[in-house]
């Protein structure tokens, strides 16, 4: 019988992605090696504010003065440059990676949609490709030396966690729920997700926590109140607060405005600040 060898020919694409692999293998490191500490903040369903939570927990943290990366990984539904206020395409820095959008001195952001010419355009990406999206933000980005990176994955325990919890090993998972039980029964999903991938989590957010009437001042608790502490507590995890329901947090985002500015002393700038307060203590830069 006649051995067919395979030519060097043959092998050439495969030593090539290899080479590729190993190069952001060692790009993603690198990156990962400049920023302190991670934190991905999830939710069990979508509706819950989670995003809003990225965004101005992050925020809550560059007005202390840290430096601060914003990345978003929900693929299908990327809303942080409009909530930002961003607009544009990411261009290149001089050592030739991405360049974030910048939001003040303490801020960058990085998200699909400022890839995207049509921001209205679908995101239609199966597993494999959302794994090599991910990790090209992380690095094939120029976030330099940052105190937090804060990122947003979309909602449930799908590709998007699971990338982040395979490629940043050292990620803390922020969990956002509304009061009511059927958002707190998706949550424990997420908990145990956390869990099972080894995951360690920094915390629990209750979202949309009551409501003051702008007009009698009357509070009400339109989802219940209590739901996410004593969530928590029966899980053994650290409970990091409540943010009251502000219809004005909405308008700001629809708008790009940054509400903690426009609205600095308001109940839900303060609770943001006491968050951002209780991760710098516990996560110090």
């Amino acid at each position: 019988m006649v051995k067919i060898m395979s030519s060097p020919a043959d092998s050439n694409p495969q030593r090539k992605a290899k080479e590729a692999r190993d190069a952001q293998d060692a790009a993603v490191s690198q990156s990962l090696g400049r920023i302190k500490h991670k934190l991905i903040v999830m939710s069990g369903k979508g509706g819950v504010g989670k995003t809003n939570t990225s965004v101005n927990l992050a925020i809550a943290l560059a007005r202390q003065g840290h430096q601060v990366g914003l990345m978003d990984v929900d693929l299908h539904g990327p809303d942080i440059p409009r909530m930002l206020g961003l607009t544009g395409m990411l261009e290149l820095s001089a050592n030739q990676k991405l360049a974030p959008m910048r939001h003040g001195d303490h801020l960058k952001a990085v998200s699909i949609e400022s890839l995207s010419a049509n921001k209205d355009d679908a995101i239609i990406w199966r597993g494999p490709i959302k794994y090599s999206a991910i990790r090209q933000f992380i690095g094939d980005v120029d976030w330099g030396d940052l105190d937090y990176l804060v990122i947003d994955s979309p909602p449930g325990t799908g590709d998007e966690p699971l990338t982040v919890a395979q490629t940043i090993p050292d990620a803390q998972a922020v969990i956002v729920t509304t009061p009511q039980e059927v958002s707190l029964a998706d949550v424990r999903k997420s908990i145990s997700f956390c869990r099972t991938v080894k995951m360690e989590i920094f915390g629990l957010i209750e979202n949309m926590s009551g409501f003051v009437c702008p007009h009698c001042g009357e509070a009400v608790d339109i989802f219940g109140r209590g739901g996410g502490e004593k969530t928590a507590a029966a899980s053994g995890i650290r409970f990091l607060g409540r943010v009251p329901l502000d219809p004005q947090v909405v308008q700001c985002g629809d708008t790009g405005t940054t509400y903690q500015e426009r609205y600095p002393d308001s109940p839900v700038t303060k609770a943001y600040e006491a968050m951002a307060r209780q991760v710098a203590e516990l996560l110090p830069a």
